[in-house]
């Protein structure tokens, strides 16, 4: 039997670890039946050290048997887990082999949440610098299978961030799926609050697509 395990990136700006996307995201996936964790990546430090200890960590749950891994990252931890599985020279220990983004930090060459890029890059990054860390520019056709959704009024991480993701994995001939709510604050979680809107919808979907893609069982009938 093939045995899986799901890696949860919280969001924070890279500044801190949210405690709202860390234990409420592993519990909802340990209610689908998957086994999951959350990784309380170094804060408050520059690239490459948040690259380095997700990738330290992927190797630790390979070490444990697990077959496939997949990473599931929030706002900033969202923007960890797409360069975590895209960035160049991963080796095989490293790969992942699915990836769920919730209203993800993509682009470091965007002015927008300039939190994440300045405390990851610090405030002089060069474009060079910029470009390397941006989660679309590392798009491959050999990307694992992208789930990721968006609120288009998020004021914090514009939505720019994930259509600009969207568009790379398109021409990439990546297997992925897009949803973009039209309400929904920034932070939205599990979006099961009063005012969420259609963004509540977001856990469903993401179960039926991780039904397609293997990592639950089919429903009978």
């Amino acid at each position: 039997m093939t045995r899986d395990h799901v890696i949860v990136l919280p969001g924070g700006g890279y500044t801190r670890i949210s405690d709202n996307e860390s234990t409420t995201i592993v519990a909802w996936l340990t209610s689908l039946g998957l086994s999951a964790s959350y990784f309380a990546y170094p804060v408050g430090t520059r690239h490459p050290a948040v690259l380095d200890a997700v990738r330290g960590e992927i190797r630790r749950v390979r070490d444990t048997g697990v077959d496939r891994v997949a990473l599931v990252g929030f706002s900033a931890g969202g923007h960890a887990a797409g360069h975590a599985a895209l960035a160049p020279g991963a080796s095989a220990r490293e790969r992942v082999d699915l990836v769920l983004l919730s209203y993800p930090v993509v682009s470091m060459m965007l002015e927008t949440h300039q939190v994440s890029r300045e405390t990851l890059l610090g405030p002089d990054a060069s474009s060079e610098l910029r470009a390397a860390t941006s989660v679309d520019l590392l798009v491959t056709p050999d990307a694992p299978p992208f789930f990721v959704w968006h609120s288009a009024e998020d004021p914090v991480v514009p939505v720019q961030h994930s259509y600009l993701l969207g568009m790379a994995l398109a021409a990439a001939g990546v297997r992925h799926a897009l949803h973009v709510f039209p309400q929904g604050r920034h932070g939205l979680n599990l979006a099961r609050q009063e005012g969420d809107g259609d963004a509540r919808l977001w856990t469903s979907l993401a179960e039926s697509w991780l039904r397609e893609e293997g990592w639950l069982p089919a429903v009978a009938g």
